[in-house]
């Protein structure tokens, strides 16, 4: 995925605020370096919301005793649910979680919303964490995913030499 310009803005600006990576030298070495660098966890950790999860995770992260305990409605679009989406969830998305939310809502629901919660964030990488949708990113308030995925030496090269 090429960057945007208004991206490889941010990460040049980026760049040149952390004086870890702007003291590498801007050749072929020092580019590298930052790339590999940009796609290491985040520190102190950034929290986002998954683009996506499997199925499969998120039946592993239901309650037993609590899905007894579903009407036959919510039973019914769960069953519905797994149906239709067989790529999986996008969590990002609030009505996603909503929905989750909303079937396992009151007392009877609270061990799988815990897990749920759990299983819709991840630790950003740094080049993540430049690009994501807020500067906060805590389990709290994870940011959304504007961009996922690594970068490469050649976009480094792009961003650090921009005016």
């Amino acid at each position: 995925m090429s960057l945007t310009l208004a991206q490889s803005l941010l990460i040049k600006n980026a760049i040149n605020a952390d004086p870890v990576l702007n003291a590498f030298p801007n050749t072929g070495d020092g580019v590298y370096a930052i790339a590999r660098l940009l796609e290491k966890d985040a520190v102190p950790v950034f929290t986002v919301w998954k683009s996506g999860v499997p199925i499969g995770s998120i039946r592993k992260a239901f309650n037993s005793s609590e899905m007894g305990g579903l009407t036959t409605a919510n039973t019914n679009r769960l069953m519905a649910l797994a149906h239709y989406l067989l790529d999986g969830v996008n969590p990002s998305q609030a009505s996603n979680r909503a929905f989750f939310d909303d079937i396992f809502s009151g007392a009877g629901g609270t061990l799988t919303r815990a897990s749920l919660a759990v299983l819709w964030k991840r630790p950003a990488t740094y080049i993540e964490k430049i690009l994501a949708s807020s500067a906060i990113g805590t389990d709290a308030a994870p940011a959304t995913l504007l961009y996922e995925g690594g970068i490469t030496h050649d976009e480094v090269y792009i961003a650090r030499n921009l005016p």
